[in-house]
């Protein structure tokens, strides 16, 4: 990774308001500060990902009267973010305003989230601790709105930023485990590689190595080996054979690997 790639979300906001003029600075200040927090200024911004960025639109007031406005200007932050390379993609597109419910309409079927077991497992652990948090938050906002003097109250707005995310991950988690449908139970007896299987595949040319469990796409974390079944090696693997050679398109053309090893 580059060093401009693992720039941290604070350091890229100070460098953004850093090239910006005093009066703008005045301006977006508050906006990318408020970003900043919600994330945590030390989170890789090449790390943040485009549901988080959805969550965090969804997640800040739809009833303050410069919700659109607030939204541009992280928008704008992000889209310089992309063009001083500090992240691979222009976030700034998945910063969308929430959108009205509508109560006219063809009811859709609710969405069916793949996870593994030990992804689901994860998920449930991870919304029990945050549920944990809810009496500490609360307390911390008591204190803070203490202080009556409410326009510089720093420690206020950041409980309750702090406070609104929590809930609103709980509420994510939820969701995501409501829809979540797990993958693996009926897949022992299989001979293909599905959601959840580990993989061992061998570079045809090279002869190297390489090791991956195929996962849904809420539990890609690349660092750890795990890729969603909808990226370029996952959507080559699924459904084929051990033993198998298989394509994997890149930028720069395809590579061949073959299916050493399904291990589950």
């Amino acid at each position: 990774m580059s060093e401009t790639e693992k720039m941290s979300v604070g350091e890229a906001a100070g460098n953004y308001l850093s090239s910006l003029s005093s009066e703008e600075q005045k301006v977006a200040q508050p906006d990318v500060s408020k970003f900043v927090r919600w994330f945590g200024a030390d989170k890789s911004l090449a790390g943040l990902a485009a549901h988080e960025i959805e969550n965090y639109a969804d997640r800040i007031s739809t009833t303050d009267k410069d919700y659109s406005k607030k939204l541009e200007t992280v928008k704008v932050f992000l889209t310089y973010a992309r063009d001083q390379t500090w992240s691979k993609t222009n976030l700034s597109l998945h910063l969308k305003p929430k959108k009205g419910k509508k109560n006219s309409g063809p009811k859709t079927q609710p969405e069916v989230v793949p996870v593994t077991q030990e992804g689901y497992v994860k998920l449930k652990a991870e919304v029990e601790e945050l549920k944990l948090q809810r009496p500490r938050l609360i307390e911390e906002i008591t204190k803070a709105a203490a202080d009556k003097d409410f326009r510089e109250n720093a420690p206020l707005e950041a409980a309750r930023e702090q406070h609104g995310f929590v809930e609103g991950r709980i509420r994510e988690i939820e969701a995501l485990i409501k829809a979540a449908e797990i993958v693996g139970k009926e897949q022992q007896l299989s001979h293909k590689v599905h959601l959840g299987d580990t993989i061992i595949l061998v570079h045809i040319e090279s002869g190297e190595e390489m090791c991956y469990q195929i996962v849904g796409p809420r539990e890609t974390n690349p660092s750890k080996g795990k890729i969603s079944g909808v990226s370029p090696v996952g959507k080559a693997v699924v459904g084929c054979i051990e033993g198998q050679t298989i394509e994997v398109i890149v930028p720069v053309g395809k590579i061949k690997y073959q299916i050493k090893q399904i291990v589950r």
